[in-house]
């Protein structure tokens, strides 16, 4: 991988390991000019009628859905998802973008409050320049998610997307310019995490909102927190998937199979850890097993492929480490555990057992195909296992009494808990954990309520008495 390292912004098919692009990052007065425009942008973005800027999110729908297949291949492209997934991730965003062009308006409509004399009420009014600091692995998902809310309340934004991604990246800018969003608006920034830190301390800037790893999360946090600006994280996770019996097992199986390999396991809410019932569990587990056998290695662009590459030879080895070192420690491999012999960021489909506290499997979030089983009791086993963990993102429960299941699910320590289907995600959802998964929520009308000023707006009759003043 040497040629990757000729440019931080950088096209290296996970299939073949060839560089196929290589893009210069920017600096100093080139940044400098991006935020003056992006702070010029905001002046007059937020005094548009929101209808407008709502038509340019329509728009922007509209588009990706007409250039769908493109979408697609550069996604499968850089970052090695199954083409057929990364259709689904441009529907995906599109209809993230349409939900906030239908309703982004009334989400940002004065809100009155109850009051014993005269008017009160909220307005949300947009902060200004806002920085996206975006992940590889859900390329449009991602970023759009960050985009839609912002751009329809007057916010404009900054997007740093990653190293892995700048096709994509540049793909999303020339969409939202297409829809009609005026020069600084949204602009794509390739630059170092030097930048990163020089950007969020600009006055200019009004916020940030990281997804990524919890050390990219720490310093975004940091650095926003010394300045007194918001932030908002989405970071990793070691979502639980509990099996709480047997019924419908097959279905529960299939839902585990998908859940743990959507994305080839790169997702911060792919199922990761399955604690399952001692009743049910030998079942289970063979039927995982079997699942996780039929997966069949390929060029991710083939629709016959149903198990990708890894984003980069990095990040198989680093998933291939954590197996092994797990192993060494006592884990008990059942299935998988090795890089594939074949050229691409491989990794076999993976199964552990016996993993137990101290070991790296049990602390550490596995990004790529591999699963933990674990063995429990009963349900209190369940959600205690379930909760003995740093992260707080998602999780599922599955179970045919759903009464049981509301219950487990809201015993259980996470942003997302969801019942009989792997943890998901749409429009008109909250997104978001807890814990050192992150903070804050996107997506939903609370996707609006991040980055804006709710102010309070008072008023009294000129001869309201006069009370007393604090603060």
């Amino acid at each position: 991988m040497s040629d990757q390292r000729k440019s931080a912004f950088a096209t290296v098919s996970p299939y073949t390991g060839e560089t196929l692009a290589e893009f210069p990052a920017a600096s100093g007065k080139e940044v400098d000019s991006v935020l003056e425009t992006a702070d010029r942008a905001f002046g007059s973005w937020r005094k548009r009628p929101i209808e407008e800027r709502a038509a340019v999110l329509e728009r922007a729908a509209g588009l990706m859905k007409e250039r769908k297949e493109e979408l697609a291949r550069t996604i499968t492209l850089e970052m090695g998802k199954l083409i057929e997934e990364a259709r689904g991730e441009v529907d995906l965003a599109a209809s993230i973008l349409a939900y906030y062009a239908k309703n982004g308006p009334a989400f940002a409509a004065a809100e009155p409050l109850e009051v014993d004399e005269g008017e009160a009420y909220l307005v949300n009014e947009p902060l200004g320049v806002l920085l996206g600091v975006m992940p590889w692995n859900f390329p449009l998902y991602q970023v759009v998610r960050f985009v839609g809310p912002n751009l329809v309340l007057g916010n404009t934004v900054l997007v740093k997307h990653a190293g892995i991604c700048p096709q994509n990246a540049l793909a999303l800018e020339k969409l939202f310019q297409d829809a009609g969003a005026p020069q600084g608006v949204y602009t794509n920034l390739f630059v170092s995490h030097d930048e990163i830190s020089r950007i969020i301390d600009s006055d200019v800037v009004r916020g940030a909102s990281l997804t990524g790893s919890e050390g990219a999360g720490a310093k975004v946090a940091e650095r926003a927190g010394r300045n007194m600006k918001p932030s908002l994280l989405e970071l990793g996770g070691s979502d639980v998937f509990v099996v709480l019996d047997g019924e419908n097992l097959e279905r529960t199986v299939s839902a585990a199979v998908a859940g743990r390999m959507a994305n080839t396991g790169q997702s911060c809410v792919a199922s990761k850890r399955f604690i399952v019932l001692d009743e049910v569990y030998d079942d289970f587990l063979a039927g995982l097993r079997r699942g996780f056998e039929a997966l069949e290695p390929g060029d991710p662009a083939d629709e016959a492929t149903t198990l990708g590459p890894l984003s980069s030879e990095q990040a198989a080895s680093d998933l291939v480490d954590q197996i092994r070192e797990t192993v060494a420690q006592g884990a008990e491999l059942v299935l998988g555990g090795n890089r594939i012999d074949r050229q691409g960021a491989f990794v076999e489909a993976t199964i552990l057992t016996g993993v137990k506290p101290g070991m790296r499997a049990y602390a550490e979030e596995l990004f790529g195909p591999a699963a933990v089983v674990y063995r429990v009791a009963d349900e209190d086993e369940a959600v205690a296992l379930a909760n003995d963990s740093q992260y707080g993102l998602g999780g599922s429960v599955f179970c045919a009494d759903l009464e049981r299941g509301r219950r487990v699910a809201e015993r259980i320590e996470t942003g997302m808990v969801w019942v009989n289907h792997p943890t998901s995600t749409q429009p008109d959802l909250p997104f978001g954990g807890i814990k050192r998964s992150g903070y804050g929520r996107e997506l939903s009308q609370l996707g609006m309520r991040e980055f804006v000023n709710r102010k309070l707006v008072r008023v009294l009759p000129p001869d309201a008495e006069l009370r007393g003043i604090a603060g």
